[in-house]
Parts: structure tokens; sequence; C-alpha cells
């Protein structure tokens, strides 16, 4: 072999990206409404509490168009103010309205199915555990909402691993109904391992399986995808749950890289030429442009 077939051979490769990559009903309807909001009222302002979704890049597009992210409510509020799609309590909810914004509520549909859930079981006496990250704002406004049904406060526990979940050992076996809700971005692999783990430990065990269709049908594509790859890309803000769980799930089928945008792909110049078949995915929250940017990337390394 020549040092020019070698060359050729080398820089051959293919990509296929998987079909379901890239924004998901709900957060296509929450950046897609919020911009026509902004379109609608050019004169008002129009606020968003909390990133609308977890993508910087989307962040900025929206402050570009005058679409505002706030982190705290003011003491007066003034405008439009938009319940993101990963939702909030009732609190804030009326929180808003009496602070005199315009209220547009933009939780996407599955994850108020969660909430409806937690709320019922807990209203029902079960001592409701949520399996997902804690800090996630998703998480935090079921834990909310639902805390605030129960006759018991301490009768609602989030287990973002079954480490947590141990913790509350003895809490499980005193209870007798126990029920159990999911981040609606998490993985079927974790809700198996949360009932094999309960199995014996409790009288009654009622479980919700809450992990969104799109994420379900996004996990079981990345991992076909993953076992015909010799690298997997993902791509994404690491500050996304579902991205996140993506490569996690991915990692221990093959070798696999998270990025957030094209440009971190140059730190892993290396993987990507050695590989012969790239498969790439992307989280429910990356825009179509950030992937598009990703494979014209991937085919230009050399």
């Amino acid at each position: 072999m020549t040092l020019k077939e070698s060359w050729f051979k080398t820089i051959k490769r293919t990509i296929k990206l998987a079909k379901n990559a890239g924004f998901c009903y709900g957060v296509k309807r929450a950046v897609d409404t919020t911009k026509k909001i902004k379109q609608e009222n050019p004169n008002k302002t129009v606020s968003v509490l909390g990133e609308l979704i977890h993508n910087s890049h989307v962040t900025s597009e929206l402050e570009n168009l005058g679409i505002k992210t706030i982190t705290n409510l003011p003491q007066k509020g003034e405008g439009i103010c938009i319940i993101r799609s990963h939702g909030e309590s009732d609190e804030v909810f009326k929180e808003i309205e009496n602070k005199g914004y315009e209220l547009v509520d933009l939780t996407c549909f599955d994850v108020k199915k969660v909430q409806q859930k937690a709320v019922e079981m807990v209203k029902e006496g079960y001592f409701v555990i949520i399996l997902g990250k804690n800090d996630h704002p998703e998480v935090i406004a079921i834990y909310t909402n639902a805390k605030n049904c129960a006759k018991n406060k301490e009768n609602v526990f989030v287990a973002q691993n079954l480490e947590t979940l141990k913790s509350v050992e003895e809490k499980i076996k005193n209870s007798k109904k126990i029920g159990i809700v999911l981040q609606t971005t998490q993985t079927k692999e974790y809700l198996l391992e949360v009932i094999n783990y309960l199995s014996g430990k409790c009288k009654i065990l009622r479980v919700q399986n809450t992990i969104c269709p799109s994420t379900t049908l996004r996990q079981e594509e990345a991992k076909k995808l993953g076992k015909e790859s010799d690298l997997m890309v993902v791509v994404g803000s690491k500050k996304s749950a579902n991205t996140t769980h993506l490569a996690q799930i991915l990692q221990k089928i093959t070798k696999t890289i998270h990025i957030e945008n094209q440009n971190e792909l140059e730190n892993y110049k290396d993987k990507i030429l050695k590989a012969q078949n790239i498969g790439v995915t992307a989280g429910a929250s990356t825009p179509d442009s950030i992937i598009k940017a990703v494979i014209e990337k991937l085919e230009n390394i050399n």
C-alpha cells in the first residue's frame, strides 16, 4: 500500500445521523411559541423564568430577539412571563400572576403528566419516590407540587441514583405503599434497577413509567446505532439531562464523546481519524443548525 492509498483509507469514513436527533416536540413547541409571542407583542417585555431549554445557543438567539431570561422574579412584573418546558410549582404560577405578569405556560405535556401522577399518589397515601436529578428544574417542580399536596411532607423523596434510594430503606420498609414516577428524560435501565432493589422491600409498589415516548425512542435508536459504530458523537448541552443520559448509555456500547458544538471536535481528532463508522445523535434541546455543523466538521476532519 502506497502512502497515498494509506492516507485515503484513513480519511474514508461513514457518518450516520440518528433519525430522532435534536428537538423533541415539547422543546420545539416551547421555542416556536416563545418566538411567536415576541413577534406578536413587539412592544411588550417578554421574559422566560429560567432557561427555556438547556442550550446556550438557543438562549442567546432568544436574547437577540429581545426575549429576556430571568432567574428571579422582580418585585413588580411587567409584560409577559413564560413558564419553560420543565414546568414550575403552583406557588411560582401564583407569584408570577400576583406580581402583574401575563402568564404563558409552556410546560411540556409529558412533564405535566408526571406532576399529576405524583400528586395523585401522594394524596392516596403513597410514599412517592421521584427518580431523577434532584437539582433539575423539572424534578424540583414535580417534587414541590407533590410535597405541597402531601399530608406528611416527608412522603416525597428524590432518588437520583440507587445509593441515594438506599439511604431511605427503613422508610421504604415502614411504608405501606410505595409509588414511583420518573423524570421524563430518565433511562429504562435505572427504572429496572430500582424495581429490582425494591422487590421484597415493600408491600405495595405502584410504578408509573413516566419516561416520555420521545426519550425512549431516542435512547433505543442510539443503542442500535452505537452497536454499528466505532465512535458515537452525542451533541448537546452538558446541563441537559436527556443528552447526558444518551452519552452514559452509549459509553457502555462503544467509544463515545459528548460535545456541545462542532468546535469541540478538535479535542477528539485522534479518535475521529481512527473511526471508520461514526454515529451522531443529539439531545432534545439541540438545534438542527448545530447538528448540521457537527456533521460538516466531521466530514472535513482529515
